[in-house]
């Protein structure tokens, strides 16, 4: 929500009183009023009134305020967490370094360019396939092109991860300000893994964001959501034909959701030059696990 002082607040949906959905819709109201029994809420989530509550003991408590979820903002994007585990400033640095010079918060939403995919396999899979160029030189050919897999790294942060495309030949890139961190290499994408299921992928014209959500053990939803800055390098280089690579990754993805079940197949080893986010990520997984 966004009050009256333009503060914005992340709030639980849920009110209070009998667990009915608050709001269902955007819009524009000057509070918040459960349509069940009508218990109002202000826009920050304090508890404002409830009819027939005159004889409750010890009513209202701070209990019947809407919970406050805590969040931060980056750009023009919010991000949320029930129990965080670390700074979102700390996630976000090394994203910081290398594309905050760019007009992120001026980019513009395209819904042609975004849509939702259903991926018939187990999210954390999606992701071992995100997290390598490896497979690059087989299942891509157009981006292949585009990009020098010679000159394709990963870096490694504590809760996130970074893979660096440079450019062959003519392809599209970034004009770099001086002292960037990759000062004189031809960058075509960043792309960007932040623990455990968002990834953000820049380009000269812009950004892609993907949210990798669960359905299932074997079914997922992930959605690709473009922010464009600069729409005359659309269809270019390294960011174009973002449907065909999701399709292509689709097809080796969902034949590892089937491969995995087999009896023979126990687990593969890491390759050092290549699989690293992979490694990385299971780490942070089994961490994850441990601790919760």
């Amino acid at each position: 929500t966004r009050d009256s002082r333009d503060e914005l607040h992340c709030l639980s949906n849920v009110c209070t009183h009998r667990g009915t959905l608050v709001c269902e819709h955007p819009g524009v109201e000057p509070a918040l009023r459960c349509r069940y029994h009508g218990r109002r809420f202000a826009l920050d989530g304090r508890f404002l009134s409830m009819p027939e509550f005159e004889g409750a003991e010890g009513f209202p408590s701070p209990a019947d305020d809407l919970a406050r979820v805590p969040f931060g903002v980056w750009g023009k994007f919010l991000f949320a967490s029930l129990a965080p585990a670390f700074p979102l400033a700390e996630l976000l640095a090394e994203v910081d370094a290398r594309v905050g010079w760019l007009p992120i918060a001026q980019a513009t939403f395209d819904p042609t360019r975004s849509r939702d995919y259903l991926v018939r396999a187990n999210w954390a899979l999606y992701c071992d396939n995100y997290l390598e160029g490896f497979h690059i030189p087989y299942v891509h050919a157009a981006l292949a092109d585009a990009l020098d897999y010679g000159e394709y790294r990963t870096e490694l942060f504590p809760w996130a991860s970074l893979q660096v495309g440079v450019a062959s030949g003519g392809e599209d890139v970034f004009d770099l300000p001086a002292g960037h961190p990759d000062a004189g290499r031809r960058i075509a994408a960043w792309y960007f893994w932040l623990f455990p299921n968002t990834m953000l992928n820049v380009y000269p014209w812009g950004i892609s964001v993907n949210v990798v959500r669960p359905l299932a053990a074997d079914r997922t939803k992930v959605s690709f959501l473009s922010y464009v800055w600069d729409p005359s390098r659309l269809d270019r280089g390294a960011g174009s034909g973002l449907d065909r690579v999701e399709r292509e990754d689709e097809a080796v993805v969902e034949s590892v959701q089937r491969g995995v079940r087999s009896r023979l197949y126990r687990r593969g080893r890491y390759s050092p030059t290549r699989e690293q986010g992979v490694h990385h990520f299971h780490r942070l997984f089994e961490k994850s696990l441990r601790v919760g």
